[in-house]
């Protein structure tokens, strides 16, 4: 791949022009707003002028309402050998341009499962698809080096290329993405006019359930036109789970021992399925998730305290596998939470101590 087109250059846009322009391939931008593709070429995605002959790729990087008209559009003109479009779902683009006639040989439908809260060409990071799954869903009318230039793709963007079928894509980022989405905003909703002494007792748990629920409305509400009845499925299954919780914590209320019995029963199958689930999530480089110990820190919130706790830990021999920082309300402080192999907790707990780290039992 020498040259690429990249129609659209919000933060998914823009991010994949950087990529693919620090990998030496000539990037063009266009958008519907000038002015945010001259952004995006500002911050070194490439450039805003129109290239003068087809290039080797199009890749369209708009809302999914968008899709099929853009690409559409891009094929008519035949601005490109292959073109794939990077929307968060696959099925219903693909439906879309079957009905308006066109030869689809020349495209793919591709999604990367990368994202942040923020959005615009400001957003965008060259590395933000490293490490990350890149779902193509090629179909037999795919021409092969369309293909190729899709995992060409892929591999400059230093992302993992992972091939489904339209439909089971579709069904699977409702239960991975849209789906929590919706909920992280229906938690969120409930802290909106809480009292400022609750919101005040806020926590690690309730910061991670409602952290992506900061996104764009109007993207969102883009993202879920387009794939409506997978995530409707869901929450009406969740919405069941809910009843059956709120009767069983109504029963815990009851001053009958059986039905007290029974809800304890209800609340713990939720919470026993939850685990089950939650196992399956997965961890370090795509393994199945290991058991981290956990060595808690206290930290002031000063210029280069997290890059010494690390150099300590180095410095003992312990390779830290996963890290959070839980922040002291109203303080500056907080604790780090070091995840390391359970055998080498004590060995990183003693080593902290002894350079003045104080610990959580």
């Amino acid at each position: 791949m020498r040259t690429a087109l990249v129609i659209g250059t919000g933060l998914i846009g823009t991010s994949a022009a950087q990529a693919l322009a620090s990998r030496g391939v000539r990037v063009h931008l266009a958008d519907h707003d000038p002015a945010q593709a001259r952004t995006a070429a500002a911050l070194g995605a490439g450039t805003d002028e129109a290239p003068e002959g087809p290039v080797d790729l199009c890749l369209v990087a708009v809302p999914p309402a968008h899709v099929a008209t853009t690409l559409a559009d891009a094929m008519r003109r035949g601005v490109a050998r292959g073109y794939l479009d990077v929307a968060s779902v696959k099925g219903g683009p693909r439906r879309e341009l079957e009905a308006l006639g066109l030869d689809l040989s020349p495209y793919i439908g591709t999604h990367p499962m990368s994202g942040r809260e923020r959005s615009g060409p400001l957003a965008a990071t060259a590395d933000l698809f490293e490490g990350r799954p890149w779902v193509l869903t090629p179909t037999r009318d795919t021409d092969t080096e369309v293909l190729n230039l899709a995992l060409e793709l892929v591999a400059l963007c230093r992302a993992v290329p992972v091939v489904m079928d339209a439909d089971a894509h579709d069904r699977a980022v409702a239960l991975v993405s849209h789906m929590p989405h919706l909920l992280s905003s229906m938690v969120a909703a409930r802290l909106e006019h809480a009292e400022e002494s609750a919101v005040r007792l806020c926590g690690q748990g309730i910061r991670d359930v409602t952290r992506i629920a900061g996104s764009d409305p109007r993207m969102w509400i883009d993202i879920l036109s387009a794939n409506p009845g997978p995530v409707a499925d869901l929450l009406s299954a969740v919405s069941a789970d809910l009843d059956e919780t709120v009767r069983a914590l109504r029963s815990l209320q009851s001053s009958d021992d059986e039905k007290r019995r029974e809800g304890a029963l209800g609340v713990e199958d939720v919470l026993r399925r939850g685990n089950a689930g939650q196992v399956r999530v997965p961890g370090k480089h795509g393994a199945a998730p290991a058991t981290y110990e956990t060595v808690a820190v206290l930290i002031s919130d000063q210029p280069g305290e997290l890059a010494r706790i690390f150099a300590d830990a180095g410095a003992a021999g312990v390779n830290v596998e996963d890290v959070r920082i839980e922040h002291a309300t109203g303080q500056q402080a907080g604790f780090v939470q070091l995840m390391v192999q359970p055998a080498a907790a004590p060995k990183l707990t003693a080593a902290l101590r002894e350079r003045g780290w104080a610990m959580r039992q």
